[in-house]
């Protein structure tokens, strides 16, 4: 079975490609999808639909256009990776580990020990919290490789 994994949150860093790495070089039978990561495209992914004089409106429509594809992909997954950075606020990663939990969509939280209290919800809802990367490649390994 491929396990149909899937990669949200925090964008300023690789994690993911390290995820990626870890899981290539395991061998692990997987499969990545992920939200739109390049921040100005999803920014603008509801300008197709028109130009807006309020931001708030832009903003809107880009995330009903985003939400397309995260409720989907994160419907179709396994198992999410949610990962919460330092340097911003990934409300929208909060939102898509409430996706999870809302589907019985498992889950597990990737963020430093400093974000423990601000993620106390989110974590106690999560099947696993790592605060690193090598973490959840270990956590996919085993769940991966057992019969």
């Amino acid at each position: 079975m491929t396990w149909n994994i899937y990669l949200s949150g925090e964008i300023h860093t690789d994690w993911r490609e390290q995820i990626k790495q870890g899981c290539s070089e395991r061998a692990l039978d997987v499969s990545f999808s992920s939200a739109v990561t390049d921040h100005e495209a999803s920014d603008a992914a509801g300008d197709v639909l028109g130009p807006e004089q309020d931001n708030f409106w832009r903003d809107h429509k880009s995330a009903k256009v985003n939400a397309i594809r995260t409720s989907t992909l994160i419907g179709r997954c396994d198992i999410a990776i949610v990962r919460f950075g330092d340097k911003y606020k990934q409300w929208n990663a909060a939102f898509d580990a409430g996706q999870c939990a809302a589907l019985g969509k498992p889950y597990i939280t990737l963020h430093d020990e400093a974000l423990i209290h601000p993620l106390k919800e989110v974590d106690a809802a999560a099947l696993a919290w790592a605060s690193d990367v090598e973490q959840v490649v270990s956590i996919l390994a085993y769940i991966t490789s057992q019969q």
